[in-house]
């Protein structure tokens, strides 16, 4: 009857994506999921079974919804709508019509789970160890940089935000513990200065603006050679930039070059390189009350052609990702961004081998 679905209707309809482009199908193709099996099993340490009850969902399928979350950037209520909407979904997930999807619960519980054993960093660490076996080795030299991550604002008095410095509890949020769940007491302010370029002449000087931010840092390093993230750590967005330089740089690195921006130059960072055996290629920071020399400038500006490098990975998570952080408190902040940085490497790592045989 005209209407009445078909029985090849659905194949029909997942040829139709793959001829359109389906980049799910070329993640799920490239990727070796199983290679998370292992570290996902010992986070979880779940139960053999013996006393019953619906069985666990897959580990891999579960980490793979976690991986569609930080691609598009969704809410586990969002996430539980859209595997069961979209057949790509479907797909990537290796989900049929009739079976169970996950739900908004499920996806939390598994997040947390996860976040409270520490395990985005494992994964990471074995996604690394997979580039290097596939040939995409960390290699000419490191670049840092950090980018803010948003969070909900709150909405805090004065004496609650003294609290909060200060490392305690405000007080009326002890009696309600309701209150004080929904309360982020990591997460900070800060502000983000933007200068303005020097005007044409004859054209209208613009000021330099300042825009609060609140929420968390991302610090990552890259690799020069292949853009993967190699090291990564996540702060408040109150914190400095130069403090993670050792946290985040890679000693796997066969290159010894650094690259950053002024923010990670200072006498204990050129120290620490100097004795760690790296090359400082950061930029020099503007002499006060004079301006900045013709060697200084052309130096830095040489520099700027191989940084910017690391402005394409928060482009794409601040763009195509929508990278925010829903969650509260920063081991759960720290589970979200460090998946963004793992999704990020995933499709890198589809990027690379669509171009063909790594380097």
């Amino acid at each position: 009857m005209r209407g009445q679905p078909g029985f090849w209707d659905i194949d029909e309809r997942y040829v139709r994506l793959s001829e359109a482009g389906d980049p799910l199908e070329k993640l799920d193709a490239v990727v070796a999921w199983e290679v998370f099996r292992k570290p996902l099993g010992k986070a979880l340490k779940r139960s053999d079974g013996a006393k019953g009850g619906r069985p666990p969902y897959d580990a891999v399928l579960m980490f793979k919804v976690l991986v569609l979350q930080a691609l598009y950037n969704l809410s586990d209520d969002q996430a539980e709508f859209q595997i069961q909407d979209r057949l790509s979904f479907m797909r990537f997930l290796g989900l049929g019509m009739a079976d169970r999807v996950p739900d908004a619960k499920t996806i939390w519980l598994f997040r947390e789970h996860l976040a409270q054993a520490g395990a985005i960093r494992t994964l990471f660490a074995r996604f690394d160890t997979h580039l290097a076996e596939a040939g995409y080795l960390a290699m000419g030299g490191q670049i840092v940089d950090a980018t803010i991550v948003a969070a909900p604002r709150q909405r805090n008095t004065g004496e609650e935000k003294a609290a909060i410095r200060a490392g305690e509890v405000p007080e009326e949020w002890k009696a309600r513990p309701a209150r004080l769940r929904q309360k982020d007491r990591d997460a900070r302010w800060t502000v983000k200065f933007s200068k303005a370029k020097p005007a044409a002449p004859g054209r209208p000087q613009q000021v330099d603006i300042a825009v609060p931010s609140f929420g968390y840092k991302n610090h990552a390093a890259i690799d020069r050679q292949h853009g993967f993230i190699r090291g990564w750590s996540v702060t408040n967005a109150a914190s400095h930039d130069g403090a993670q330089l050792a946290n985040v740089l890679d000693r796997s690195n066969t290159g010894s070059r650094v690259w950053a921006d002024t923010a990670y130059r200072s006498a204990k960072n050129e120290e620490w390189l100097e004795k760690n055996g790296y090359v400082s290629d950061i930029h020099r920071k503007k002499p006060k009350g004079r301006p900045t020399g013709e060697r200084t400038s052309r130096a830095n500006g040489r520099r700027s052609k191989v940084r910017s490098a690391v402005e394409h990975v928060f482009a794409r998570q601040k763009g195509p990702m929508a990278l925010f952080v829903r969650t509260i408190g920063i081991v759960r902040a720290e589970a979200k961004i460090g998946m963004a940085n793992l999704a990020y490497n995933l499709t890198r790592f589809v990027w690379h081998q669509g171009r063909g045989v790594p380097a």
